[in-house]
C-alpha cells in the first residue's frame, strides 16, 4: 500500500516525542506522505528540521491550510506522536475529528484507541471513513505461543537495543537494514513497535500493546516466517524500551526468545536520566554495565550507536572516542557512518552462519 496521507506533529516535529512523525519523513513503503502538520514549523521542510536537509515533504500550519495546498484529499491523516502513556490529547483529539470531517482515513498508534471515542466513531461512519489504531491488540486465538522453532531459523539475527526509550533504536534498525542490502547483503528487519508497521516492514509485532505471555511466541513467530519466506542473510530486530528501564525494561525477551546472539547497543552520551523521569533522577545505568547484562543474557555487542541528543559534533565525536577507549568497541554515528555499522554486522552474521555450518 501506498496511500497518500499526511502527517499530526502537533508543535512537536523538532522534538524525541514525534518519533512516529520522523519515521514517516524519513521513508515509508507504505504511505505516500505528502505534508506534516505543525505550526511550529510551518513553511519548513520536514527533513530539514528533522535531518537538516531537505526531503520535500512541506510542513504547514493547520489540515485545512494543508487540503488548501495539496488538492486532492489524501487518503490518510496519521497520528505522528507517541507521548509517555500514550493518550489523545484534547487538541490532538480535535485534529483526528477534523481529519474524519475533511474526509480522511485515521491512522493512530497511540495506547488509547480512537476508534473507541464514540464522537470519532460516530464522524467516521458518516464520512465513510476508517480508523486504524495500530496498537490494538489481536484476539487472543490468533497470537502464537513460544515452540521453539526460532532454534532452527537460519538467518543469523541481530537485535538493535537501547540504554533508554525515545533513542533512535529503530531509525539505526532501518538504516542498517537498508545499508546492508545496499552491499548486496539480503537484510531484513522485525518491528516491535508502531512505527515500523507504518515504515513498511513486513514482518512483526507491536510489543507493548501484545498480552504478556504471548510476547516471546509473537517475536518468534515473525523471525521465523521471515526466514522461511524471504531467507535473508541477516535479520535485524528492533529493540524496544531498555533492559533496565524502570518504566518498562524490556530487551531480554528479545534476545533470549529471538535466539539473538548479536547486539548494536544504542547510547544517547549528553543523556543522564531515563527519559521522562528528570525529576526522580532515575540515572542510566553504564553502558560497560548494559554490555556486561547482554552478555549475561548470551549475546555479544557488536557496536555502540551514539545519539546526538544534548551534543554538538565535536561534543559527539569525543564522547565516541572515549568508548572506543574504555570499551573496545566501535562507537559509531549513524548518521554518517552506517556503512561501517553494516560492514560489522555482515561481518558477524558471516561468523555466526559458518560456526552453525560446522560439525
Amino acid at each position: 500500500m501506498t496511500e497518500t496521507a499526511i502527517v499530526l506533529a502537533n508543535g512537536q516535529l523538532a522534538g524525541i516525542h514525534a518519533k512516529t512523525a520522523h519515521g514517516l519523513v524519513r521513508g515509508t513503503s507504505r504511505f505516500r506522505i505528502l505534508g506534516v502538520i505543525d505550526p511550529e514549523q510551518a513553511g519548513r521542510d520536514a527533513g530539514e528540521v528533522v535531518d537538516g536537509a531537505p526531503c520535500g515533504i512541506p510542513v504547514f500550519a493547520s489540515i485545512a491550510a494543508a487540503l488548501a495546498a495539496l488538492g486532492p484529499v489524501p487518503r490518510f491523516c496519521i497520528v505522528g506522536v507517541a507521548s509517555h502513556g500514550g493518550k489523545l490529547t484534547a487538541e490532538m483529539r480535535a485534529l483526528v475529528k477534523e481529519a474524519v470531517r475533511g474526509g480522511m482515513s485515521v491512522v493512530n498508534g497511540m495506547h488509547e484507541f480512537a476508534g473507541d471515542d464514540p464522537e470519532i466513531a460516530a464522524l467516521a461512519r458518516a464520512a465513510g471513513v476508517d480508523v486504524i489504531d495500530v496498537r490494538r491488540p489481536k484476539p487472543k486465538e490468533q497470537l502464537h505461543f513460544w515452540t521453539g522453532a526460532v532454534k532452527s531459523a537460519r538467518a543469523p539475527r541481530v537485535a538493535v537495543l537501547g540504554m533508554d526509550c525515545a533513542i533512535g533504536k529503530r531509525t539505526t534498525a532501518k538504516w542498517l537494514v537498508d545499508a546492508l542490502n545496499a552491499r548486496g547483503v539480503r537484510a531484513e528487519m522485525i518491528y516491535t513497535g508502531q512505527t515500523g508497521w507504518m515504515q513498511g516492514a513486513a514482518y512483526g509485532f507491536v510489543l507493548d500493546s501484545t498480552v504478556n505471555d504471548f510476547i516471546s511466541g509473537e517475536l518468534e513467530h515473525a523471525i521465523v516466517s521471515c526466514d522461511r519466506e524471504r531467507a535473508p542473510d541477516v535479520i535485524v530486530i528492533e529493540g524496544q524500551s531498555g533492559l533496565r528501564n524502570p518504566c518498562g525494561p524490556c530487551g531480554a525477551e528479545i534476545l533470549l526468545s529471538g535466539d539473538v546472539h548479536g547486539v548494536v547497543l544504542q547510547h544517547a552520551p549528553g543523556r543522564r536520566y531515563f527519559e521522562g523521569y528528570e525529576h526522580l533522577r532515575c540515572e542510566i545505568g553504564s553502558v560497560a554495565d548494559e554490555i556486561r547484562l547482554i552478555a549475561l543474557l548470551g549475546a555479544r555487542t557488536l557496536a555502540v550507536t551514539l545519539h546526538s541528543q544534548g551534543l554538538d559534533g565535536k561534543q559527539l565525536a569525543a564522547a565516541a572516542r572515549a568508548l572506543q577507549d574504555e570499551l573496545g568497541l566501535p562507537g559509531i554515528d549513524p548518521r554518517g557512518a552506517i556503512d561501517d555499522l553494516a560492514a560489522l554486522v555482515a561481518d558477524h552474521a558471516r561468523q555466526e552462519r559458518r560456526q552453525r555450518e560446522e560439525p
